[in-house]
């Protein structure tokens, strides 16, 4: 099973891996959303839906349906 930002934990850390440049928005790439940089889960919507993220220090909120298409690394919790 894939990795996605939509299966992130609130507060969880990972990094991004690929994604289908034809499902996202080229305003989350300029913003830096892009393979090899860091993404963590900020919070969730009440209704669970936008996402709110933290990417490359820029927060931004992604719909659901596009965190569903951006494959990620988990980064292990520091003990």
């Amino acid at each position: 099973m894939r990795t996605t930002i939509h299966s992130l934990q609130k507060g969880q850390r990972a990094v991004i891996r690929d994604f289908d440049l034809a499902l996202i928005p080229l305003k989350l790439l300029e913003m830096g959303c892009l393979p090899g940089n860091e993404v963590q889960l900020l919070q969730v919507a009440p209704l669970g839906d936008p996402l709110y993220l933290e990417i490359n220090g820029s927060h931004l909120a992604i719909r659901v349906e596009t965190a569903k298409e951006i494959e990620v690394d988990l980064i292990p919790a520091a003990e």
